[in-house]
This record gives structure tokens, sequence and C-alpha cells, in this order.
């Protein structure tokens, strides 16, 4: 992965371990963004990340949000988003946030398969999008980004390596890093004691413009157009935009990806590879689910031609 730049952003990462923290002092000592505790597991809620994210606003430090994942199953890492979500809603919710929600995965206390810990991921990863409607960070350590597969490529990495010279390793799944972690041992004004220092790829205006204009598209998801939907080089159906989202038939999707699929017209529920999917559009007695989460999950690649209205979809082996 790319080394660390002296043009790149700085920031921090803080939780109730930091104490009081002055953030106008944080801000003056030319900190530009910062990622707040705000939960872990099912229930817990760090007692200082409403303080932290006020603070850290009103000082005009980009402001950013992170949940420790403790689920050792699919069903566990779905409530565990659940629970992010409701955290965040205390400070407004995610449109309060500058930056992408995080998960925060670095451990492995249920000794799962790689496989596993994908699923987990992208179970927690895929309900927090739906609960909050803004893609989410993936935060882990440099050996465990090992752990993750293809599925997870299309998220931002932030990744701890604590190192002056060494940089993160590659993984089969990322080449470079969008925020490194490099130390845990920073000194900050306005911080007692050590503090975790971060560097975003790029200024600090780059990044705020990045998640800014993220966040900006969320927010129209109420208009609706539509386009075609393009499968390995056939027309597969009618794709329907709401904002930045993409939705394609449920049929013509799972056809392409070589998957079972059922739609449960009387609980008006849809089923991909037995999974119930969260998120569907029922239009004109069709089904319309997402097009780009599913396809991430299952390694394909999605492209999008703004000027005709044209979504892509290719699988695995097809050119």
């Amino acid at each position: 992965m790319q080394r660390r730049n002296s043009r790149n952003a700085r920031g921090i990462d803080v939780s109730r371990y930091q104490g009081k923290i002055d953030w106008k002092a944080v801000k003056a000592d030319g900190i530009s963004f910062a990622f707040i505790k705000a939960s872990q597991g099912q229930r817990y809620v760090d007692p200082t990340f409403i303080t932290n994210a006020k603070g850290a606003k009103e000082a005009g430090v980009l402001l950013g949000a992170y949940h420790f994942l403790d689920a050792t199953n699919v069903d566990a890492a779905k409530a565990e988003a659940k629970h992010f979500a409701d955290v965040l809603d205390q400070v407004g919710g995610v449109k309060t946030l500058d930056l992408p929600a995080v998960m925060d995965y670095e451990n492995n206390p249920g000794n799962l398969s790689k496989t596993l810990i994908s699923a987990v991921a992208l179970a927690f990863l895929l309900e927090l999008e739906r609960l909050t409607g803004r893609k989410p960070i993936i935060y882990t350590g440099n050996a465990f980004a090992a752990n993750f597969n293809a599925s997870l490529g299309s998220y931002p990495l932030w990744i701890a390596r604590y190192s002056d010279t060494r940089v993160p390793s590659d993984t089969v799944t990322w080449k470079r890093w969008d925020i490194w972690q490099y130390s845990d041992s920073g000194k900050v004004a306005g911080i007692r004691g050590n503090v975790d220092m971060n560097e975003y790829n790029g200024t600090a205006d780059e990044l705020r413009t990045r998640f800014t204009k993220q966040a900006d598209a969320s927010d129209k998801a109420g208009t609706v157009a539509s386009g075609t939907f393009i499968a390995n080089g056939k027309e597969a159906g009618k794709a329907l935009l709401y904002g930045s989202r993409t939705y394609v038939p449920l049929r013509s999707l799972a056809n392409a990806l070589g998957l079972s699929y059922r739609w449960d017209n009387a609980r008006k529920e849809a089923y991909l590879n037995r999974s119930k999917l969260q998120t569907v559009q029922l239009v004109e007695g069709t089904a319309y689910v997402q097009l780009r989460p599913i396809a991430d999950a299952y390694g394909a690649v999605v492209s999008w031609d703004s000027k005709n209205k044209i979504a892509s979809l290719k699988t695995k082996g097809e050119k």
C-alpha cells in the first residue's frame, strides 16, 4: 500500500479513554477530522459519545463515528448495526456526521473462518446502509485485513499499522488505504495522554468533498428516474434510480448471478439465495432490489452510464 504524504489531512479517533477533550485546542493543533466511538456489541454506548460529537462539530473538526463489532454470526451482526444506528440517532443520525459511519472489526472472538468473517462484516455493513442510507467505512488492523474477501472491496478502508516506515500490507481485497491509523501514542493539544493518530489519503478539502457529496446524494433518495439494466452484455430489464441508488428486477439480477430467488407476494418479501432482502421496491407488480450491494457481495462488477442511464453488471468470467 502507499506511503504517507505531508499534504494529507491529519485526524484522530477517541473514546471514553481520552476523558474530557478541548475540541477547540484539537482543531487549532492541525487536526482536520475525528472518529468518535459510539457503541459496541448490541447494548454498549460510549458515555462520552454525545459530548465528543457535539464538541468536535462545534469546533469545526470533521465528524465521524465508529462501532466496535463483537458479532460472531450474521444475525448478531444485523442486531449490532441496528444498535449503532439507534445510537447515531441520539446526535441526529448520519446526516449530522461529516464522514461515514465506521464498522470497527479487528478481532475474531468466535474463531470464525475467513468466509464467515466476511459474511458477518457484509451483513453488518448492508444492514447499516439500509438503516441509514449511507455507505459505511471498514476499520481493521493490518493483519486482520487479510480475512476480508473481494465482496468488501468497494468499501473505503481505514487500516491500522503503527509504524513510521512500514506501510500497511497489500491484501487480495485492498491495495490502497483511504485512512491510515499510524500511531496509538500521539500527542495532541486539548487531550491528556496518548491518542490514536490517523491520516487521510488526501487534503482536508478533498476529504470533505468526497464524503459530503456522498451524503448529499443520499438525501435525494426521494427522486425517481428510469434507465436500462444490462447484464453480461444483454438487456435484462428496467433500472429504477432512487436518487443515487439503482434498483433492478429481482428475477433479472438473480438470473445474471446464477442464484435462486423467491418473491413472497403475501408478505411482500424477496429472497435471494434463500436470504431475505431488506430493501425491496414493488413497482407495477415487479420486485426491484438494490443493485450494487448485491453485486458487490457476489463479486460482480457494476458500472453506470449517466448519459444514457444504463446500469451494467458483469459477473466473473464475463468480458
